[in-house]
């Protein structure tokens, strides 16, 4: 590595961070203020008001750095460049004979480098705190009671309702779980005090645990149900770690799938995301595949927005930083504008098939960034 490769890419990593500290910090500051008065309460209820900060905002760091991951290395490359442009270490660089291609490469390839790690982290790390992520400052600690949206098990035909729902021991309160049809012994409807989920172990699939059971009123001598060869309804009577008053109703869909609306979608990985293409107990929308889709492209816009901006930035008449400043967020805007509005689009069913949403930004701005960029490659 070149002695200028080692200053461009120190410059440029320099400019990201602090452009990415400073902005994690602002959001930091502002919604901890906005919501002290929770952070407090529940700093007082566990001992440790730090402690609740900290559980709170880190996962919340992995996620701002991958919305804000593409942007900030387009302001940092262009505050980089532009530095090197306004001391005219660009011009004696050039006067050497070198290409700006070959000057701005490490910046490109540490753009490339930043993009993957954005991978990385939406894959690999962000999944692991989807609990915590999904619950807000005001109820922190999961105790709140939150109302449950009826939702509809596509295998069994089970209807699955209730009272309200308890995130912090996957609870449904007086739990309604309509069947498909009349069982022998049970009905078409299990009533009862409490259903917490369960994964799934080697005694029973994963589903709900029913607790004081009202309907059935009694449980003795009900055998249990299968549907499709699959358990449907465990009963005590031929499983022994079920206490009379209690039954199991086995299902595919979990706990965040019912209760957390679109957000266990936006935190989960795309893995978790395909396999629930398969799962016959969920109804997978449009809104799904799309994101599918453009979790797949999105590096890949990351890198087409530098190629669209570095031009822009290594234009002998944006020497001013100011001006490529205001050349580069007119960029950003329309950019991600066309990506929402395509990103919209599929999560609505207008464009079809989805995949073609996420990939319209791609086909609409690599043509563009590949003209922009021809100088480069001169």
């Amino acid at each position: 590595m070149l002695l200028i490769d080692r200053y461009l890419l120190t410059q440029f990593l320099k400019s990201f961070l602090i452009f990415f500290i400073s902005f994690t910090g602002l959001f930091i500051v502002i919604d901890s203020f906005n919501n002290l008065d929770e952070f407090l309460k529940y700093g007082d209820q566990t001992g440790s008001t730090f402690g609740v900060l900290w559980e709170y905002y880190s996962p919340r760091v992995f996620t701002f750095f991958g919305m804000t991951s593409g942007i900030l290395t387009l302001i940092s490359a262009m505050f980089t460049v532009t530095w090197l442009q306004r001391h005219n270490e660009m011009t004696a660089l050039m006067a050497a004979g070198i290409s700006q291609a070959r000057i701005v490469r490490p910046v490109i390839i540490a753009v490339i480098v930043i993009a993957i790690l954005g991978v990385l982290n939406r894959e690999l790390l962000i999944p692991q705190y989807m609990d915590r992520l999904t619950r807000n400052a005001q109820d922190w600690l999961g105790e709140s009671k939150k109302t449950f949206q009826p939702k509809f098990d596509n295998r069994t035909g089970v209807l699955l309702n209730g009272a309200a729902t308890v995130a912090s021991d996957s609870r449904i309160e007086s739990p309604t779980f309509r069947l498909d049809q009349n069982y022998e012994g049970i009905g078409n409807q299990i009533n009862g005090e409490n259903a917490f989920y369960q994964v799934a172990t080697a005694d029973h699939p994963s589903g709900f645990l029913i607790e004081n059971l009202t309907k059935p009123a009694s449980t003795e001598g009900v055998s249990s149900v299968d549907f499709e060869g699959t358990p449907l309804v465990l009963m005590p009577v031929d499983h022994d770690w079920l206490e009379p008053n209690q039954c199991f109703l086995a299902t595919e869909l979990t706990f965040e799938q019912l209760t957390a609306s679109s957000q266990w979608r936006d935190y989960a990985s795309t893995y978790d995301l395909i396999a629930t293409l398969s799962n016959r107990s969920l109804d997978v929308g449009a809104d799904v595949r799309t994101e599918i889709h453009s979790r797949i492209v999105q590096p890949f816009l990351d890198i087409t927005l530098l190629f669209l901006g570095l031009p822009i930035i290594l234009r002998k008449e944006n020497r001013n930083i100011f001006i490529a400043i205001g050349y580069c967020l007119l960029l950003v805007m329309c950019f991600y504008a066309v990506t929402l509005v395509c990103k919209a689009m599929g999560a609505t069913s207008w464009i079809r098939p989805t995949s073609l949403a996420a990939f319209i930004p791609l086909i609409i701005f690599v043509p563009i960034a590949t003209a922009m960029a021809a100088p480069l490659r001169d």
